[in-house]
């Protein structure tokens, strides 16, 4: 019997090996079948998706350098920024008519906010600076946020010399129903 226990020893121990081994094979394929899902990411705070959402309640209306002008900026997604500046044109009786001068270039990344306007009358604006909360308690509030930096008025004569002028500047949000009319 010593001959046919050995044998049935080593059958059972084929038997254990031929399950264990099917056992890791169906696990394998289970898994490879039915994969769990990606643990969901938490957006990071300074990630570019982030900001885009964030930058979104820096829309509105801020003053500009005179009483009555103003520049309206939209932030879009990606930090993409559109607007325009709506300020007299200069004339030799004092203020003249409005011109709307369009954003040529625009960009908000976090709260860094640069544009650059189309050229009016020999004229454009670039502006580099941040928005930051201003002294308004409430969103809907004048000054809840402004816009700090510094404002280039470039002018040209019309020969390609370019005049600068350079201003530190800190335009106030104007109050949402005043946005909104």
């Amino acid at each position: 019997m010593e001959a046919g226990e050995s044998s049935m020893s080593r059958s059972r121990i084929v038997c254990v090996v031929v399950l264990f081994v099917s056992s890791f094979i169906f696990a394998f394929e289970l898994q490879a079948q039915d994969p769990k899902p990606a643990e969901p990411v938490p957006a990071n705070p300074s990630s570019p998706a982030h900001q885009a959402r964030t930058g979104r309640e820096y829309s509105g209306m801020y003053s500009f350098l005179k009483d009555g002008e103003f520049v309206q900026i939209t932030v879009e997604d990606e930090g993409k920024v559109t607007g325009f500046l709506s300020r007299y044109a200069e004339s030799e009786s004092g203020n003249g008519p409005f011109l709307e001068q369009y954003f040529r270039s625009a960009r908000l990344e976090g709260n860094k906010l640069t544009f650059t306007t189309e050229t009016k009358q020999l004229e454009w604006f670039e502006f580099k600076g941040t928005v930051e909360r201003g002294d308004g308690k409430d969103p809907g509030d004048e000054a809840y946020y402004v816009l700090k930096g510094t404002l280039i008025d470039n002018t040209s004569d019309g020969a390609k010399k370019v005049n600068t002028h350079t201003h530190d500047v800190l335009l106030k949000r104007f109050p949402e129903e005043a946005s909104r009319n």
